[in-house]
C-alpha cells in the first residue's frame, strides 16, 4: 500500500500536572536512526530492526501499566473491505462508547484521533502527555492520552495512548497507526478490496 503519511511522536517522560504522581511506565519509547539517516521512535526494543538496536537510545516510556489485563484481539482477526486506489478507512470502536473513522497507514508510527472526537467519547486527559509530531505539514506540539481499547472490526488491542491532534485531512477523524497494527499481521488484497487483520 502507499504510504499516505509518516508521523514520528516524541513524548516526553513527565506527565501534565494533575495533582497526582505519574504512574510507572510500562514501555519504552525507542530513537534509532536508519541507514539513509532517517530518525525513527519506536515503542519497544523488539519494534526496533536488529541491525539497529545498538544504537537504539531510549528517550522516554509510552503508556502507564495498565490497571487491568491488556484486550486480547479476536482469534479470527478483522476482515475490512476497501475501494483499491482509494485510501482504505476503518470505523474503530474506541473504549466501547463510541466509534472513530480512521485512515489505516501502516507508514504512521502513532494513532492520531482529533481531539474534538476523544472528546465526545468522554477519553480522560487525567494521564496526558506532552509531546510533539512531525508529518508533511510541519511539526506540533500535541497531547498522548490514555485508551483503554481499540476494536476495528473485532480486532481489538489496549490500553493504547494514542495522540489526540487534528490531521487537518479531509477524510475521517484521524490515523490508524503502526502502534495498533503492530500487534496483528495485516495482509492488503489489491485486487479483492480487502484487508485482514490477524493477532500475532
Amino acid at each position: 500500500m502507499k504510504r499516505l503519511v509518516a508521523i514520528a511522536l516524541l513524548l516526553l517522560t513527565t506527565a501534565l500536572p494533575v495533582g497526582l504522581a505519574p504512574r510507572l511506565a510500562a514501555a519504552q519509547i525507542y530513537r534509532w536512526i536508519d541507514d539513509q539517516g532517517a530518525i525513527h521512535y519506536s515503542q519497544g526494543i523488539e519494534s526496533v530492526p536488529m541491525k539497529h538496536r545498538a544504537g537504539a537510545v531510549i528517550i522516554g516510556y509510552d503508556r502507564p501499566a495498565p490497571e487491568t489485563p491488556p484486550v486480547a484481539a479476536t482469534q479470527s482477526g478483522a476482515r475490512i473491505s476497501f475501494t483499491p486506489g482509494q485510501p482504505i478507512m476503518v470505523t474503530a470502536r474506541i473504549n466501547a462508547a463510541g466509534t472513530a473513522r480512521l485512515m489505516l497507514d501502516t507508514g504512521a508510527s502513532r494513532t492520531v484521533i482529533n481531539p474534538a472526537v476523544l472528546q465526545a467519547l468522554g477519553v480522560s486527559y487525567r494521564d496526558a502527555r506532552r509531546g510533539s509530531i512531525r508529518g508533511v505539514t510541519g511539526e506540533a506540539e500535541v497531547l498522548a492520552v490514555r485508551v483503554e481499547s481499540v476494536d476495528v472490526n473485532g480486532a481489538a488491542y489496549g490500553p493504547l495512548m494514542v495522540v489526540a491532534h487534528d490531521t487537518g485531512f479531509a477524510l475521517g477523524d484521524g490515523l490508524l497507526g503502526r502502534d495498533f497494527l503492530d500487534h496483528f499481521t495485516v495482509t492488503i488484497d489489491n485486487g479483492a478490496g480487502i484487508v485482514t487483520l490477524v493477532p500475532k
